[in-house]
Parts: C-alpha cells; structure tokens; sequence
C-alpha cells in the first residue's frame, strides 16, 4: 500500500489535500500556499512539481515535495488568463501551458536546475464556434508534447481545432514556433483532450467535451486526420453531460474517460491497433467525476468529482473494467489528483 500523502488532491480553494490510508481514506491538513491547483506535473529530472494557480493573469508555482511538507522553490508568470493544463518535454528542459480564458499557449524555458526563465513565450490564437455559451473565444485546454520532442500540440475547446507547433531541438533562444492547425474536429464539439497512444504508433485519441465523444485521429508530424468518432455515452441517456478527462494503462489496451453530469467512466477496450470497443459505463460514485488517476500497482482508480467536493476510489479489475467506487472522501473543491 502507499505511504501516507503519497497522493495529494489539488482544489480551486483550500490548497493541496493529502489523502491518506490507515483505517480507511481520509484527508489530513492541508497545504494552502498552492492555491487553485487543477493541475500539474512532475519532473523526475529536477524532482519538481509544476502546478498551475488557474485564476486570471494566472501562474505557475514549482514546488518540491520533502517527508516534512512542500516546499515552495519558485513562482512563475505565464502572461495568460486560467492556466489549466501543463506538460514537460522529455529533455525536461521546456514548459508548456494551456491558459483557458485567454486562449493561449506559453512556452517557458527551464534552466539547469529546471526553474523556469522569464518571461515566457506566449502564442495567442483567434476565433470561434458555434456555441455562444461555451466558444465565443479561444479555450486552450490541453498540451503536449510528441515522443521525439519535435512538435507540440495544443486543443482549443472554443474554435474546434488541434493547433500544432515546432520544436527546435538545440538549447538557448525560442525553441517553440506555431505551425498551423493540426486538425479540425467537428463544429461545435469542443475538443478538451488530447491523448498520444504511448505504444501504438501515429494513433491518438481527441476528447470532445461538448459533444461527448472520443475521435480516433492518425497521423503525426504537425498533421491528424480522423478514422472515427464514437459516442462516451450511453446510446439511451438524454440528459446533459460533458466530457473531462481520459486516460490509458501501462499495457495499452483500456482507455478510460469521465463523464460529467451521466457520472460515469466509460472503458473502452482497445484491439492491437488502437481501435477502441466501448465495454463498460462504470458510475463514478459521486457527481462531475473531473480528473482521475490509475494506480494500477494497487488495483485503483483514484477520481476528483467537481461537484459533490469529492474523491471516489473504484477498484480496477483484472480485466481493466471498473467495480464500485469502495471510498468516498470529502474534499471542498476537489479538481485534480497528484499522485507523487
């Protein structure tokens, strides 16, 4: 079983909250000087936490977690509005952001020591879609960058696009130039996600929040095409929902994808080609399931669910389905979980 605050949930108030295990999961003090955390990532080079503060004219806050608590190490502006999703390059050497309300992407340089150089690169985009609610403006949403570090690739939920940019593979100046869109999902359907599939060459999965669906996209080198779309839900639900957040294992054969307002994961099987079979709409154990970990050493699915201030744990069977969710923590404001 894992050490205790081996996993941390991140909020939009409230600060870091450590889930523990002993007689059952619960929380204990929390950190509050990381504030609205929806997310972050880790550096196994620098032993680094990235975490994003998702407000307007938002930042970065780097961190070092130690048996005594965290650490603050730095803070870094990203010139952009709600910094929402974060990803390193596999070098560690470069920083990306999705910033939400502005519809940005920053770049930010890491050092030798991996503390973030101002200013940050900051690239803007334009346009809209169709749904006046929800993309009036651009939303980036997600980044990442490709297995080779040559190309980064960014969703924006408000104008329907994966846009794509270069990476420039010598140190010093700026590495990162934009180069176009990579893909056009359907009108109105509000990419959020991006998933590469770890083992399956040019095959990646996009999740479409408005629309409630998962495409399968082919392709690589600043350019996707798609090959299908199917539904994350239910062919009989009517009710409103939104995609979040997905997922894969180690062995590259279960894709995992929350559901907002149906409260479910969908499982989908994947066959030797990435092609995915929905197999399960496992319920999430409380409401808005937001962001979910695997921790497949320990058979567990740990998930934040936005509206009931939540985290559900569901049991991952042998056959990657789902079980019921065998804990329930309250935790206000639960967005994001961190595993260390």
């Amino acid at each position: 079983m894992r050490r205790p605050a081996d996993l941390w949930i991140g909020t939009n108030r409230g600060g870091l909250h450590p889930l523990r295990h002993g007689d059952g999961w619960s929380t204990g003090t929390p950190y509050p000087d990381a504030i609205n955390v929806s997310f972050g990532v880790h550096s196994l080079r620098h032993d680094l936490h990235y975490l994003v503060d998702e407000r307007d004219d938002g930042a970065i806050g780097v961190y070092r977690a130690t048996a005594d608590g965290w650490r603050p190490i730095a803070r870094a502006a990203v010139d952009g509005d709600a910094p929402c999703h974060l990803a390193l390059s596999h070098d560690q050497s470069l920083l990306a952001v999705a910033n939400y309300a502005s519809g940005s992407v920053s770049i930010l340089d890491l050092d030798a020591d991996g503390l973030p150089i101002a200013p940050a690169h900051v690239f803007a985009h334009k346009g809209s879609g169709p749904n006046r609610e929800r993309q009036t403006s651009p939303h980036a949403h997600w980044v990442g960058f490709d297995a080779e570090d040559r190309w980064l690739y960014a969703t924006d939920l408000g104008t329907d696009e994966i846009r794509a940019f270069t990476v420039a593979p010598s140190p010093g100046g700026n590495r990162v130039a934009p180069a176009g869109i990579a893909f056009h999902a359907t009108t109105g359907s509000g990419p959020r996600h991006l998933l590469l599939h770890p083992q399956v060459h040019r095959v990646a999965y996009l999740a479409n929040e408005l629309a409630n669906t998962l495409t399968v996209l082919v392709g690589g080198e600043g350019r996707f095409s798609a090959t299908r779309t199917v539904s994350t839900l239910p062919e009989e639900y009517e009710g409103p929902s939104i995609v979040a957040h997905l997922a894969i294992n180690t062995a590259g054969d279960r894709l995992y994808v929350s559901n907002r307002g149906h409260d479910s994961i969908a499982v989908f099987e994947l066959d030797a080609k990435g092609d995915p079979r929905l197999v399960q709409h496992a319920p999430a154990g409380a409401a808005y399931p937001r962001h979910f970990v695997l921790i497949e050493d320990e058979g567990l699915m740990v998930v934040a669910n936005e509206k009931d201030e939540c985290v559900t744990l569901l049991p991952i069977d042998a056959d990657g389905l789902l079980g019921p969710h065998v804990a329930r923590v309250a935790v206000p404001g639960a967005a994001f979980v961190l595993p260390l």
